[in-house]
């Protein structure tokens, strides 16, 4: 039997201060619905923006944030035959985006934000069919790090870069995406070089296998990368928007893409438009990715046997400690479990 209430993060103003744990009723499941009890929660940069402003959008306050759970189903609603009791999973990122190539209909409702609660407490309902089996290969930590993190990097050069073995990747920065796609690339044969300003994370990247490691704080390192992949640049590059798209540009082999994954200046970019033709380069948004692909992520995790990069955990009452550890810029991911 599970407890009659839990607790759970609310978010009732903008801005973390705002942040209350709270006890908070247990949901029932209705009708093809799971009751979770989670175990840990993987914390991404789009949470802090959630908390700052809502990411541009109204949020209902008061809001539980997070969006990426693992967790065991301890109560079924009537109907529901994709997972089992007792059965360990990880949630969707997206409500709807499922098996189809793109949601066929308007921008889709992602957990932990204006459209949806998330999944900071000790349980949680959702929909039969937000549910994904965990990987047997992880522990609780590493698991909750694929709904989002683990599934855009995937996204990013399965999908967007149709990555091969022995092509080059470009990946910038050391946090959670960028890590992944390093390590999955190199699951994957490609070659890797990462880009970061900071020494000690490019020798940590070093330790995981990247090839080459780049000083992004100098202001040739489009050069670097370069010279790095023998002078042919770079198949796919898994890129923050800077500002200035030109280096990245720079560091591209001719019909190269750029996976675009989040910001690290602001959500303006500026494209030399020159190179951009001259490359016949493309640059593609990337928005997460689909349940069919998480689930081939969590097959390959399984059998690549990779371990995602977790840089701390905290328990659920340490979650303002862990925001403060997201902000800072950690080596990975961080995450917040429920003991």
């Amino acid at each position: 039997m599970h407890p009659i209430s839990a607790r759970q993060w609310q978010l009732h103003a903008y801005g973390a201060a705002h942040l209350r744990l709270v006890e908070a009723p247990v949901p029932q499941p209705a009708d093809r619905e799971v009751l979770v009890r989670v175990r840990a929660v993987s914390l991404n940069y789009r949470d802090r923006l959630v908390l700052e402003n809502g990411m541009g959008s109204p949020l209902p306050f008061p809001l539980v944030p997070g969006s990426d759970l693992v967790g065991e189903v301890v109560a079924l609603g009537a109907g529901v035959r994709r997972v089992g009791l007792g059965q360990r999973v990880i949630n969707t990122f997206w409500r709807h985006w499922l098996d189809e190539p793109l949601p066929g209909r308007a921008p889709d409702a992602a957990f932990g934000g204006a459209e949806l609660p998330g999944v900071l407490g000790e349980y949680v309902v959702m929909h039969e069919d937000n549910m994904v089996a965990a990987p047997e290969t992880l522990d609780d930590a590493g698991a909750s790090t694929l709904t989002c993190a683990g599934l855009t990097a995937w996204h990013s050069l399965l999908e967007v870069g149709r990555l091969r073995a022995g092509q080059w990747v470009l990946v910038q920065g050391s946090g959670g995406v960028a890590l992944f796609a390093a390590q999955l690339a190199l699951s994957l044969g490609a070659q890797v070089v990462l880009t970061s300003a900071s020494a000690e994370k490019r020798a940590q990247a070093q330790a995981l296998g990247v090839q080459r490691v780049v000083d992004r704080s100098r202001p040739d390192w489009a050069e670097e990368v370069w010279q790095a992949t023998g002078g042919r640049g770079v198949d796919v590059a898994v890129a923050l928007a800077s500002g200035d798209l030109g280096p990245t540009l720079d560091s591209l082999a001719p019909g190269g893409v750029i996976a675009m994954v989040g910001v690290l200046e602001g959500f303006q970019l500026q494209v030399p438009c020159a190179t951009l033709f001259a490359k016949r380069a493309r640059i593609q948004g990337v928005s997460v990715g689909s349940r069919r692909e998480l689930e081939d992520l969590i097959r390959w995790i399984d059998q690549a046997g990779i371990t995602p990069v977790v840089a701390a955990e905290y328990t659920l009452a340490e979650l303002p400690a862990a925001l403060e550890h997201l902000a800072r810029g950690a080596f990975g991911k961080v995450v917040v479990r429920m003991a």
